[in-house]
């Protein structure tokens, strides 16, 4: 055994040798992961180099995280009653979270241009305005189908119409699509009859095919038919001729004196009403009601559907309503001059009033003067209707099998998206519990022991995953008290990142935790403390690396992202701060559950261990012992294996010196011996068991056989233990550090691993260029639900859309009306645009105002000839239009002189060029929106503001028209058709941005909108927006390293695999057929902290290990293979609940997307970043100047001279020499810079003795375990004391005097030999007890000059380990354990010019 004194290069380390024992080796090995103080200490004082600067960084980390886990330890039961409170507070907050699935709110860039449109929109018509649609689609059961067939119309008119008879029961009344509907206007009457008839002969405005047909006249009712005074009853639209009908009224005198019979004719005739649905041929020619007018009613012949359909199909009203072909035939096949001969699908569609045109109609009405009647009860009976109406279609459907066997009809309506938005953003409840059962019971497996329940983890990992649990909880409630909302990306990926990401930092503390617990080196009530000192800086760094990746990550301005980045960065935070302050309180609980010797888990049982065969003959070739196999699977490392060294070296080098306390003081070396590695005892001693004669020991060949007497097993008892070791052996650690380490660093590997990397970086890029943009309403549906058919059919065969292109306020539209005629034909170039037969588009509200009022022009000027109006008045054979022509032409447009008769000869209504008067537009507008009602619905322009009411009357002289407001919006609606891809959709709006964009330079504020814009826009800019968020976050993660790590190296190496990382995943969602859209950019973001969690550790391991590229990868990897690989798995398991949902979405973009993630982090993490470190990888932090794997085992610190001496074990002491003031004050400075040692110093003690030979490859043992086995522990303990005495020191100015020392070393041998076994009366005892020591002592003077300060004696002190001695021999005998073994010694000093540096002791002798 060989031996030092200390002096003072031991300053600054005396943290690690406060408890006397030999230290760990990883201060050795890996100095600044254990204690960068000491690895500081080793650089200043010449023995290592190094950076300085991230020892410092590390040092005031450590310290402060030291502090930290001794505040938990002495208050663990006040750490968790604080923290369950607080994390129960924050909880609560989830009460108060909201679950946005707002497309709008959700995709829609904050702060961005779509952004000011959509609010514009809502500000100017209001939330919930406008039309929604419920479509129907009919197809074949089989692919390549053809629906043009009578019976598939018939069988798609009888679904139809049983689906729009539909009502629902709300507010105490009953609400059919009559009073939902949207349905065109018809210029208003004061005569009550004539309202009444129109109100309820007025149909809904359904876009079908059926319109081609006369069975389209069966959806337009009325429900209860029609009487129509003088012309009889039953009126309805299957047998409505509206021509006839008028023609009729005219001649009945009782209509004459109050009914327009010139006006509504010649709006009919603008309109396009002639005979209605009369003329048109019969699906069934044999239907009884079928028109005897129908062109095929006599020949009884079925209709040529594809005929009929070609060019498309008109409503009641022809002028306004027609539906063009592309819109209601889907995949249509023509013949050479254009007919359709072949289609696969037919859609019709219904529309409903928005909730609130809804809530506005009934607002003053009798039906809901009873309830408090609001737009939010308006969408409560639309959606109610919208639900019905589905089930309606699909229950026809069934019924009507025979008829509807070969097809389908699918449903869809605007609230089954948003029942499907709302269901994907609900909390997955059930899956996310599993996920955590899962990590509950994985967590319990990988660190439980099954042969020891005493150093078993299962309780530790159980309460740290519920730690993590509510540790995520509360973080989310916390969210929701910030008001961030909660979306689909919150609730379907955060908990299960979160759990991940906090479960790893949980393995961590505990592989650390589960290495620390039983080290001897470390003082009881300071080992949580060590833990979370050595663990706690990687911890600190991967949380704040993800934390700060995903803040900058909010830098993207969609706020779906935004609030999934930020709720992901604060629950990182709360996972941080519960792992570094919680979960140490939680391992103090289990540190005296170990220390009481209490079963894991079930804490009120006292704890036990199974016997382990371990040979005693043959210990080179014994196994590895359960203990470390097990700790192995837990994250414990196993060291090298190493060849069994003779005798001599086995004594020499397996010993553990710690101090004794006090009074008596000093060290004490144990020197155990090294039968293996770890041993796998835990069973407590017997008191009343006996020990065995020495001799029994020769003929012994297992610990089994010294138990059980030689007693042979059965063949099920040896396979059980054969299995049990082959367990036991199996560790992480331990392959990581002796088969994949070394394997990995080999050069052919290296090169393959290389070539490996470059080729899926390579293959990476050419998948990147597969990915699609875009995200399928199909992919977020269940597949085995009807709206998913809708979708894939809508898709196929229609790819339709509404869009409006808007028209802004501070234009002066009267002049603009160039610019606005010309803005609108800019759209006819638009391909998707549906057009016209003749290739046009259809007219817009400002052509059908002119027209309105070239007709007026035209009627005015026919009774102008004919006399029938003057310049001041008209006559009563004047014709309405005429009349109304008069009173538009005096308006002067001014407020304060509205009326000028003189203008009817000076102005035209609207001029040569189509422009109409700008002076008095708006009093135009006023009488075209109250006149022309069915035009202004038709044209969907909902202008804004409202133009004023007016009731045009022949018999009222009042020429003064109101002036509506000046306009602040309109709209022009258009229809789009293929456009089944997001490609498509991309191209089309980029060229109506075109669009928009001209005429705005032009002075023309516009904007388009429609669910294209607010879905798909964002993919125009999403590419941009993810390469600046994953720059942010891969810069953030690199200032975050650089600043903690100073080391830019590292930092860059990092990132740059990272950034590799992203790419891989980028080019696996090409491969996988994964479109980008913001699931997969979110994922992507997140893979840069995910991958954190798989670089950082290692790179750390890399930094703090001690020897060249390759030792220290093997180190790296054998220290932190275990956490990672837990890490990872955890992240698996948290995902893979994620398999089970019910929406493929789910499925493919999230699990198989996480699943990817995991194994290429593993693959990056755990193979090409080792390598790369092996090859390029930066120095370490501490680097030794002498030997190149490990830095000389720190010297124990000086301690004060006592001021009084004590007597210990027989020794003497001797206290009379001096010490200089100088070395006093450096001795007692105990710490770099002059602060304390890490560890509390042992007092009443002046010895600094420590042994500085090699460490074996096994870690020290606890004495407590050794104590606890069944197995024959031998101890020979050599207690060395030494009294420092100054000799006297003259000083005088100017002068130097020599310093003489006297130095005197006693060494006493205690050589102690147990045998502890449970079974009395298995051995007869013999007790005998000798023992023999010697000690030396030499004595010299040192002389020191002003130019030989302290380099000097340092200089000198490292010369030491060359010189040497011998020591004491000690004899053996063997002791009962109920009494300990009696020590004789005897001693001898002298005193020597140089500290014993090296003595080496051999072997005891038998």
């Amino acid at each position: 055994m060989a031996i030092a004194v200390g002096g003072e290069e031991s300053a600054g380390e005396g943290g690690v040798w406060a408890s006397g024992s030999r230290p760990h080796e990883d201060l050795c090995t890996r100095t600044s992961w254990a204690d960068a103080r000491t690895a500081l200490a080793h650089i200043n004082k010449g023995r290592a180099t190094g950076s300085r600067a991230a020892l410092w960084v590390r040092t005031k980390l450590q310290v402060q995280l030291l502090q930290l886990g001794l505040f938990s330890h002495k208050h663990a039961g006040k750490v968790l009653f604080v923290a369950l409170l607080v994390l129960a507070t924050f909880c609560v907050g989830l009460k108060s979270a909201t679950l946005l699935t707002d497309v709008q709110k959700l995709w829609v860039e904050e702060g961005g241009r779509l952004e000011a449109e959509l609010e514009y929109v809502t500000r100017s018509v209001g939330k919930g305005a406008g039309t929604t649609q419920q479509m129907v689609i009919l197809s074949g059961r089989d692919p390549g189908v053809s629906v043009l067939h009578p019976r598939a119309l018939l069988a798609h008119a009888a679904v139809l119409r049983a689906a729009t008879q539909v009502k629902v029961e709300l507010f105490d009344s009953s609400w059919g699509l009559k009073d939902l509907c949207f349905a065109p206007s018809f210029p208003v009457f004061d005569n009550h009859l004539i309202e009444k008839i129109f109100e309820m002969i007025t149909p809904c405005t359904i876009i079908t095919p059926l319109d081609c047909f006369w069975e389209g006249s069966k959806l337009l009712g009325p429900e209860y038919p029609v009487t129509v005074p003088g012309l009889g009853s039953g009126v309805k639209w299957t047998n409505l001729n509206p021509q006839k009908i008028l023609d009729n009224m005219e001649e009945y005198e009782r209509y004459k004196t109050f009914f327009p019979f010139s006006s509504f004719d010649d709006f009919m005739k603008r309109a396009g009403i002639t005979t209605a649905y009369q003329e048109k041929p019969c699906l069934d020619p044999t239907d009884p009601l079928c028109p005897d007018t129908a062109p095929n009613k006599h020949s009884g012949q079925a209709p040529d559907v594809g005929a009929e359909l070609t060019g498309g199909c008109y409503g009641f009203a022809s002028k306004y309503m027609h539906w063009p072909e592309e819109l209601i035939v889907g995949a249509p096949t023509a013949n050479k001059t254009g007919h359709i001969v072949r289609a696969e699908a037919l859609q019709s569609l219904v529309q409903l009033m928005g909730s609130k045109n809804l809530y506005e109609y009934f607002l003053d009405t009798y039906r809901v003067h009873h309830i408090d009647w609001s737009q939010e009860k308006a969408a409560m009976i639309l959606e109610a209707w919208q639900d019905k109406f589905t089930e309606e279609v699909l229950k026809e459907t069934k019924r009507l099998h025979n008829l509807t066997r070969p097809y389908q009809m699918l449903p869809f309506t605007s609230a089954a998206l948003d029942h499907l938005l709302q269901d994907f953003s609900e909390v997955p409840v059930v899956r996310v519990a599993l996920g955590y059962v899962f990590m509950v019971v994985y967590a319990c497996v990988s660190l439980a022991r099954l042969t020891d329940s005493v150093r078993s983890a299962a309780g530790l990992g159980l309460a740290g995953v519920l730690l993590v649990t509510a540790s995520v909880a509360a973080g989310l409630g916390f969210c929701a008290l910030l008001g961030l909302p909660f979306n689909a990306s919150t609730t379907q990926v955060l908990p299960f990142l979160a759990l991940g990401l906090g479960v790893d930092d949980m393995f961590l503390l505990a592989h650390t935790f589960l290495q620390t617990v039983d080290d001897t080196s470390i003082p009881y009530q300071e080992r949580v403390g060590e833990v979370v000192k050595r663990a706690g800086v990687s911890v600190v760094l991967t949380s704040v690396c993800n934390a700060c990746a995903f803040f900058a990550g909010a830098l993207v301005p969609v706020p779906a992202l935004r609030a999934f980045c930020l709720q992901a960065a604060l629950l990182v935070l709360f996972n941080l701060v519960a792992s570094l302050t919680v979960f140490p309180a939680i391992m103090s609980l289990d540190l005296r559950r170990r220390h009481a010797r209490r079963a894991d888990l079930f804490c009120c049982l006292p704890g036990g261990t199974r016997d382990q065969v371990v040979p005693l003959q043959q210990q080179q070739q014994q196994p590895a012992s359960c203990v470390a196999a097990e700790e192995g699977r837990g994250g414990v490392p196993r060291r090298h294996p190493r060849p069994t060294p003779t005798l001599p070296e086995r004594t020499r080098k397996d010993t553990v010196t710690r101090a004794l306390p006090p009074p008596g003081g000093g060290t004490v070396t144990h020197v155990v011996p090294p039968s293996t590695p770890r041993e796998c005892w835990g069973a407590p001693q017997d008191p009343h068991s006996t020990t065995p004669s020495l001799e029994s020991l020769s003929t012994t060949t297992s610990t089994r056989d010294l138990v059980d007497g030689g007693r042979k097993r059965s063949g099920m008892a040896r396979a059980w233990a054969s299995a049990m070791r082959y367990w036991c052996d199996w560790s992480i650690s331990g392959v990581a550090g002796t088969v994949y380490g070394p394997a990995l660093t080999h050069g052919a590997v290296k090169a393959a691993a290389m070539v490996g990397l470059m080729a899926s970086v390579a293959a990476a890029a050419w998948g990147v260029s597969r990915v699609e943009d875009g995200l399928n309403l199909t992919d977020v549906v269940p597949a085995d639900t009807p709206e998913y058919a809708f979708f894939a059919a809508q898709q196929k065969y229609f790819g339709f859309y509404n869009m409006f292109a808007v028209t802004q306020g501070n234009v002066e539209y009267p002049s603009k009306q160039r610019l606005l005629h010309d803005y609108y034909d800019a759209f006819n170039r638009v391909t998707h645009i549906i057009k016209n037969d003749d290739g046009g588009l259809p007219e817009f509200w400002l052509s059908l105002f002119r027209d309105w009022l070239i007709g007026l022009q035209a009627a005015f000027d026919r009774d102008w000839r004919d006399g029938c109006i003057t310049q001041e008045t008209w006559h009563k054979n004047a014709s309405d239009e005429g009349v109304l022509g008069y009173k538009l032409l005096v308006q002067t447009g001014h407020v304060d002189n509205p009326i000028d008769t003189s203008l009817v000869t000076q102005i035209r209504l609207v001029d040569s060029e189509g422009i109409i008067n700008p002076k008095a537009f708006y009093n135009y507008l006023t009488a075209w929106v109250n006149t022309d009602a069915l035009a202004y619905t038709s044209s969907q322009a909902d202008l804004r503001p409202e133009p004023r009411h007016w009731t045009h009357d022949r018999y009222d002289y009042e020429l003064k028209i109101p002036k509506s407001p000046p306009l602040v919006y309109t709209q022009l609606p258009f229809y789009l058709h293929q456009l089944s891809d997001t490609e498509s959709i991309t191209a089309m709006i980029q060229e109506v941005r075109a669009i928009c964009r001209k005429f705005e330079e032009r002075g023309l504020p516009n904007f388009p909108t429609g669910v294209p814009f607010t879905f798909w826009e964002q993919y125009i800019k999403l590419r941009f927006y993810l390469v600046l968020a994953l720059l942010a976050v891969l810069t953030a993660v690199f200032l975050v390293l650089a600043v903690v790590l100073m080391n830019l190296w590292a930092a860059a190496l990092v990132v740059l695999l990272l950034a590799a990382l992203v790419l891989q995943l980028f080019g696996l969602l090409g491969v996988l057929g994964v479109k980008l859209s913001a699931v997969p950019a979110v994922l992507l973001i997140v893979s840069v902290g995910v991958g954190v969690e798989f670089c950082v550790h290692v790179t750390v391991g890399f930094l703090t290990a001690v020897g060249g590229r390759d030792r220290r990868v093997v180190l790296a990897l054998q220290h932190m293979a275990a956490p990672v690989l837990h890490g990872a798995a955890s992240t698996l398991l948290a995902s893979l609940m994620l398999l089970f949902s019910e929406f493929d979405f789910i499925r493919r973009y999230f699990f198989s997307v996480l699943l990817a993630l995991t194994v290429l982090g593993i693959l990056d993490g755990l193979v090409f970043l080792p390598v790369l470190l092996s090859l390029v990888g930066p120095p370490a932090e501490v680097v030794p100047r002498n030997h190149p794997d490990r830095l000389p085992t720190p010297s124990p610190p000086p301690t004060p001279q006592p001021t009084h001496a004590h007597a210990h074990s027989g020794s003497s002491r001797r206290s009379g020499s001096r010490v200089s003031s100088g070395r006093s004050s450096r001795r007692s400075s105990g710490g770099v810079g002059g602060s304390g040692s890490l560890y509390p110093r042992l007092h009443g003690s002046n010895l600094s003795l420590t042994t500085i030979t090699e460490e074996p490859s096994s870690s020290t043992r606890s004495s407590q375990s050794l104590r606890s086995s069944h197995e024959i522990v031998v101890e020979p303990q050599v207690v060395v004391e030494t009294t420092t005495s100054p000799a006297t020191t003259t000083a005088g100015e100017g002068h130097h005097h020599d310093h003489h020392f006297t130095t005197k070393v006693t060494a006493t041998a205690k050589v102690k030999v147990e045998l502890l076994t449970p079974l009395p009366g298995a051995v007869e005892p013999t007790f005998r007890t000798s023992s023999s020591s010697s000690s030396s002592s030499r004595r010299s003077s040192h002389r020191s000059s002003s130019r030989g300060g302290r380099e000097g004696r340092e200089e000198e002190e490292g010369r030491r380990g060359r010189g040497g001695g011998r020591g004491g021999r000690g004899s053996t005998v063997v002791s009962p354990p109920h009494s300990p073994s009696s020590t004789s010694s005897s001693s001898s000093s002298s005193s020597s010019s140089k500290s014993l540096s090296d003595v080496e002791e051999d072997a005891p002798s038998k």
